[in-house]
């Protein structure tokens, strides 16, 4: 074999091993405690939080019994962020995410899989309008923002009927220098965040 393809063939051979060994904590944990877990990172990526407290969820897993040094459960926490970033980014729905964490790795429990498949049923939506809006406004310049408040009949993003949400319509002009028209839905949480953030952004140019 040369050593090129040698080469290649164990760097493949060391990712699939240390992907099973963090599947391998993952699995460690039960699905409520797994549940616990995926909704740090979730509401995290909808903008809810400014972050991921791992010290809450280390001692959550230490209150339920489940041991794991620091590196384990940084690991986790990565693959997690990774797995519903790039979820989000593709727009995957439940049963592709599933799918896709099949691919990775056959050690999953058929327990563990159905947290995802639910977790992510119920917020791949908004995390992947969140991550639009905040691709669209680093690449694009904002013209005008309209929003209006309205309660959930049947919605994508909101957990249940008759839900508040809000609904944003942003003018902006793309590198192009065409301007465009985007609709985003997004919880309350989410707009307060997206609303304190712009707040921030205006402060900080203040100063320039």
């Amino acid at each position: 074999m040369p050593a090129a393809a040698a080469a290649a063939a164990a760097a493949a051979a060391e990712d699939s091993y240390g992907v099973n060994r963090v599947v391998d904590n993952i699995c460690r944990l039960s699905p409520d405690l797994l549940t616990e877990a995926c909704q740090h990172i979730l509401i995290y990526l909808q903008g809810q939080t400014r972050g991921v407290d791992s010290a809450e969820i280390s001692d959550r897993c230490q209150t339920a019994g489940v041991r794991l040094d620091h590196e384990a459960l940084q690991n986790i926490i990565r693959f997690l962020l990774l797995t519903f970033r790039s979820a989000g980014k593709s727009n995957l729905s439940g049963d592709d995410l599933v799918s896709r964490l099949e691919e990775g790795s056959n050690k999953w429990p058929k327990a563990s899989l159905q947290v995802f498949h639910r977790l992510w049923s119920e917020h791949g939506a908004s995390v992947h309008a969140q991550q639009e809006v905040q691709a669209m406004l680093s690449i694009s310049q904002l013209v005008d923002l309209q929003w209006k408040l309205g309660m959930a009949v049947s919605s994508d993003t909101c957990r249940s009927l008759n839900s508040p949400y809000v609904s944003l319509l942003l003018k902006v002009v793309e590198p192009s220098g065409q301007i465009s028209h985007r609709s985003f839905e997004m919880t309350i949480p989410q707009f307060q965040n997206f609303h304190k953030q712009f707040k921030e952004m205006a402060a900080v140019m203040e100063t320039v």
